[in-house]
């Protein structure tokens, strides 16, 4: 693990996903830009000296020369580092999940992409909230016809935790509105990229234009802390995304809804055991987190008994259990179970820098409907 260190917000539910099922172990580090502290907080995690690193560079030249050199590198430092991290591990032949967004640019991502093409290696993304085994139990109705053709997706990802104007000059708030640390958009590029991330990741649509409605409600910040995206698929299906920060009385507020010729379903993160699905002309149903007769892909994800919460740190488990089945099928030359080959990947990074841009470009052209996917997609 890169960053994650002492306080983090990330690190400890990376570090949970990546135990929990035993498939990865925690052996090297360089968990904070304060190199002294990073070795010693490496070290208090059970990290041996040798392997708790006081910067990445060190990390990578250390694991470079080892022949138990680790399978998997998890970034998790703040997001202007992530392309330099990720691209120096990725040419050394690492695997490597990055936590999002992948890059601060287009192009930067387009690099990403050709450099994990071009080691052959596994670049994922952390798009942690696909790994609910629900929203895969939604991928896998939707990818059988159970909705029919996909005509509506209703995304959102709004909370009010950025909402008093009071709090503006709160360093753990003020960086994110801020162009120089933050890009070209603050919200977003935050939370944004998670609901059409999930909105693709459900139906097996990619977006391919969009149209923004962008605005900093609190006037001092130079980024927008609320949004209205309009977008297109290219399987047919329109889109509607709503982010906030500022909606006063929302926690974490990740939902989608998905309406079809034949049916409906919706999902939301704060309530993730349950999933609604109407069927044309019948009565709703509640599908159920550990129920039986549900797709594999959903059986797969789900560790606990029906009734009992599974949360955040287990989605990202998924996410973890997938790379490793992928990772040993790499090592070992074998096919990897279909089930497990739903990990974000960063041709989905790409694509979020992609639609970030386009929200930006949009927004500061009053809705202007604009092109969202990469160039090296365009084609």
């Amino acid at each position: 693990m890169i960053g994650g260190g002492e306080g983090s917000q990330i690190g400890p539910a990376h570090r949970l996903g990546a135990g929990l099922d035993g498939l990865f172990e925690f052996t090297a580090g360089a968990l904070d830009h304060r190199p002294d502290a990073g070795r010693a907080y490496g070290q208090t995690l059970g990290l041996a000296a040798d392997r708790s690193y006081g910067s990445w560079q060190d990390m990578l030249a250390g694991e470079s020369a080892r022949e138990d050199r680790v399978d998997l590198v998890t970034v998790a430092t703040p997001n202007a580092t992530h392309y330099d991290i990720t691209r120096a591990f990725l040419d050394a032949g690492f695997h490597v999940l990055c936590e999002k967004p992948m890059t601060m640019t287009v192009g930067e991502g387009e690099e990403i992409v050709k450099a994990a093409h071009a080691s052959g290696t596994v670049c994922a993304v952390n798009y942690g909230y696909s790994g609910y085994s629900l929203v895969r139990h939604m991928r896998a109705m939707i990818a059988r016809g159970d909705l029919g053709n996909i005509r509506v997706v209703n995304a959102e990802f709004a909370h009010g935790h950025h909402a008093d104007a009071a709090d503006a000059d709160n360093p753990r708030v003020r960086w994110r509105y801020d162009p120089a640390q933050a890009g070209v958009s603050a919200q977003f590029a935050d939370c944004g990229i998670h609901a059409m991330h999930m909105a693709s990741f459900v139906t097996g649509q990619e977006v391919t234009s969009l149209s923004a409605d962008i605005v900093s409600c609190i006037p001092s910040r130079k980024l927008e802390d609320d949004a209205m995206v309009n977008f297109r698929m290219d399987g047919g299906a329109v889109g509607r995304l709503w982010t906030s920060s500022i909606a006063i009385g929302r926690q974490h507020g990740l939902a989608i809804q998905v309406f079809g010729e034949k049916g409906g379903l919706r999902w939301s993160q704060e309530q993730p055991n349950q999933l609604y699905y109407m069927p044309l002309n019948e009565r709703l149903q509640v599908i159920e987190r550990g129920e039986g007769n549900l797709s594999p892909e959903a059986d797969r994800t789900s560790r606990v008994t029906i009734g009992h919460a599974e949360g955040m740190p287990l989605a990202f488990a998924n996410i973890y259990k997938d790379l490793a089945e992928v990772i040993s099928a790499k090592i070992n030359n074998t096919t990897p179970d279909p089930a497990s080959d739903l990990y974000p990947r960063a041709s989905d990074g790409l694509r979020s820098m992609a639609a970030v841009q386009a929200v930006a470009e949009s927004g500061a052209s009053n809705g202007v409907w604009v092109d969202a996917r990469p160039p090296m997609f365009r084609t």
